[in-house]
């Protein structure tokens, strides 16, 4: 009964067209047949005694006799066809590039969640784990935000969008204007010129300069909370609103992030 199974089962893989390949691999990735063996099976010994025509190519002449006047010249002379070259550089001759954009001047990608308005979670930097509010995206890619300073004290600050979960919470912003100048350039520090050092006391004279928010920063800072404090008592759910804010983010051991939807 079994070869009659067989028998069926080979008539059936060849109704369907499939082919049994000359080689295979067993366990250990080990071929079945050997290179020698391989070569009876292929009966590649039937093409051993053939050989192809060879196509004889017409050589090209790379010297032509030229004829020269003058009686004593010898009447003609051998030259090449394509004379080579006289003197070749030292040097190989570097094509000009075209000059790329820089660091600066690339596009910006921000993520489609991070809209101005959007409470974020900062994951890293003195401020991680609270909860700001998104105000705008700078033209260096970077994300200004705050918390309002007057609810969990986070100030005006630049943010890479690497570091910031975007939740589905909003403050909507669309009658807030977020001032011109507060852009890259508001936050760049000028750094002191290092002084040079004429003996041993100088090393320890220099101290490390703290940052201290001037004047200005101090008055953007009041305007800005002014106006999203405004803002947030404004929301259908503004009296819970503020301790959302307050309230610093953090996991617990059952908690996973990738299960989480924010």
């Amino acid at each position: 009964m079994a070869p009659v199974v067989k028998a069926k089962k080979v008539a059936k893989s060849a109704k369907k067209g499939k082919k049994h390949p000359l080689n295979s691999y067993l366990k250990g990735g080990i071929l079945r047949y050997s290179k020698a063996q391989m070569y009876k099976r292929r009966a590649l010994y039937r093409l051993k005694g053939k050989k192809s025509p060879v196509v004889q190519k017409e050589k090209v002449p790379i010297k032509k006799v030229k004829k020269i006047g003058g009686p004593k010249n010898g009447g003609e002379r051998t030259v090449y066809l394509r004379k080579p070259k006289a003197n070749y550089p030292t040097k190989t001759f570097v094509k000009k590039r075209p000059g790329k954009a820089n660091f600066s001047e690339h596009k910006r990608n921000t993520r489609r969640n991070l809209q101005p308005g959007t409470i974020l979670i900062l994951l890293a930097g003195r401020h991680q784990g609270k909860r700001v509010v998104l105000l705008k995206t700078l033209a260096s890619g970077l994300l200004l935000v705050t918390g309002p300073f007057a609810i969990n004290s986070c100030p005006l600050r630049r943010v890479s969008q690497r570091y910031v979960i975007g939740t589905s919470t909003r403050v909507d912003l669309s009658t807030y204007k977020v001032p011109e100048h507060l852009n890259d350039a508001y936050f760049r520090r000028l750094k002191a010129k290092k002084q040079k050092k004429t003996g041993e006391a100088d090393i320890f004279a220099a101290k490390k300069e703290r940052f201290v928010p001037n004047e200005q920063r101090k008055k953007d800072q009041k305007e800005v909370d002014s106006a999203l404090l405004k803002l947030i008592k404004a929301h259908p759910e503004g009296k819970y609103f503020t301790k959302y804010l307050q309230n610093m983010f953090a996991l617990h051991s059952s908690q996973y992030p990738h299960r989480l939807r924010f």
